[in-house]
């Protein structure tokens, strides 16, 4: 008999759904096969799969060895070489969350399989730190809970235990964050603008547009754009994200004649080589939690400066 105790992210959860990770080479079937026959009980009681796990709860399976390590699966745990990330600046952390800044450069999640992400550093990490244990990143791994372009930098958060992320993910997921950016653009930028438009997203090509009028297949946008201060002939201006789509401010201000420089998809190519700066001067600053169930980040403030390597300055001044 093997027995399998509930931690804290493995509780609140279906029975069959934490089985399904503990063996994560055994179909379906077998599962439930095994649950009817009582070789798979829930704290020593006949269970069905759809029980809600508790912290604490032990799990019993009753087969050979055999069986029990070919379903289990591979358990090696292998920890990435610290070489393959970028140094990355944390700005907050505890047991359940893990805020941090991205850099320009490095994807938030793996496009391909011999990707390295930003996502991946963050399950490096709290393994290298001991965040969680072994058996814990066998049923659950830490996510980051937001996204940027891969060129895009800034402040991003990572779920570090199951309430962290699940609490996070709603947050963003309902827009009940405030996202604010800044971005470095080409001519004066006068006055503070709220804009809005339609954001029509080409799949094929993944590059977006955007029309003043509803156009079929498009979304409704909004930003909020402020002035900062002024460097010749460029703009570096504050951006509070309403909506949140794909490519939105990168396309919405190359739309209103101030693309952001450096941007080699949206951007001015010769103001861009002017430049000698080929990713979009676009940083995700400032992040503002609101109430919520996590009461060390609550209504918090994160914010981090201008990247140090933005040329602000370099050419009409």
């Amino acid at each position: 008999m093997f027995e399998y105790t509930i931690g804290e992210n493995q509780s609140n959860q279906r029975l069959d759904k934490v089985l399904h990770k503990i063996l994560k080479e055994a179909p379906k079937s077998f599962i439930y096969k095994m649950l009817r026959k009582k070789n798979i009980t829930l704290n020593h009681e006949k269970a069905i799969g759809s029980e809600i796990t508790v912290f604490g709860d032990t799990i019993q399976m009753f087969f050979s060895e055999e069986t029990y390590r070919k379903m289990r699966g591979n358990t090696e745990l292998s920890l990435p070489d610290s070489v393959d990330f970028p140094e990355i600046p944390i700005l907050y952390q505890d047991s359940d969350v893990l805020i941090f800044v991205k850099p320009a450069g490095i994807l938030s999640q793996k496009a391909h399989e011999g990707d390295v992400s930003i996502n991946d550093w963050v399950i490096w990490y709290a393994r290298k730190e001991g965040i969680i244990s072994n058996s814990d990143f066998e049923t659950f791994k830490p996510s980051v809970c937001n996204r940027l372009d891969r060129n895009t930098s800034g402040i991003m958060a990572a779920g570090l235990s199951l309430r962290g992320l699940q609490v996070l993910s709603e947050a963003f997921r309902n827009r009940n964050l405030d996202k604010y950016y800044y971005a470095y653009v080409k001519g004066r930028f006068e006055k503070d603008l709220v804009s809005e438009g339609y954001l029509y997203k080409n799949s094929r090509t993944n590059i977006v547009k955007i029309s003043g009028k509803p156009i079929p297949g498009a979304r409704i946008i909004r930003t909020a754009f402020s002035p900062v201060e002024y460097y010749g002939d460029s703009t570096l201006i504050k951006v509070h994200l309403l909506t949140g789509r794909s490519h939105q401010i990168r396309a919405q201000l190359a739309a209103l004649g101030h693309p952001i420089i450096g941007d080699p998809k949206y951007g001015d190519q010769k103001v861009n080589l002017e430049y000698g700066i080929f990713y979009q001067c676009l940083h995700a600053f400032r992040l503002q939690f609101p109430d919520c169930p996590l009461k060390n980040i609550s209504g918090r403030t994160f914010e981090t400066e201008v990247p140090e390597n933005w040329p602000l300055g370099a050419l009409g001044d």
